[in-house]
C-alpha cells in the first residue's frame, strides 16, 4: 500500500511563503503525473497544480504565477512551492496521482494564512 506524507504547512501571514513536500513509500512517482490538491473546510477538494514527468506544470488560475511546482522521481517527492500567500490559500494540501486509481489519501498538511 502506498504511503504519502505531506509536509511544510504552517502559518504564515499574507504575502508570505512556504514550500510543501510529498514523500511516497517506494518508487511510486515515477511515470506518473502526479498533482497538489487542497481542500477549504466547507469545500470540495480541487486539484491546483500538476507536474507530468518531464517536469513540466500546470496551474489552476487562482494560483497560477504564484505557486511552482516540482518533482525528484530519485527522492520520491514532489514540491510545491507557494508565493505571495493570500488568506484564500488557507487549506489542507495533499498530493496524489492526477489520472487512473489514486492512492490512498495522505494526512495533509495544513496552511494557514492570515495576519
Amino acid at each position: 500500500q502506498v504511503q504519502l506524507v505531506e509536509s511544510g504547512g504552517g502559518l504564515v501571514q499574507p504575502g508570505g511563503s512556504l514550500r510543501l513536500s510529498c514523500v511516497g513509500s517506494g518508487s511510486v512517482f515515477s511515470g506518473n503525473a502526479m498533482g497538489w490538491y487542497r481542500q477549504a473546510p466547507g469545500k470540495q477538494r480541487e486539484l491546483v497544480a500538476r507536474i507530468i514527468n518531464s517536469g513540466a506544470a500546470d496551474y489552476a488560475t487562482s494560483v497560477k504565477g504564484r505557486f511552482t511546482a516540482s518533482r525528484d522521481d530519485a527522492k520520491n517527492t514532489v514540491y510545491l512551492q507557494m508565493n505571495s500567500l493570500k488568506p484564500e490559500d488557507t487549506a489542507v494540501y495533499y498530493c496524489n496521482k492526477v489520472a487512473g486509481t489514486l492512492f490512498r489519501w495522505g494526512q495533509g498538511t495544513q496552511v494557514t494564512v492570515s495576519s
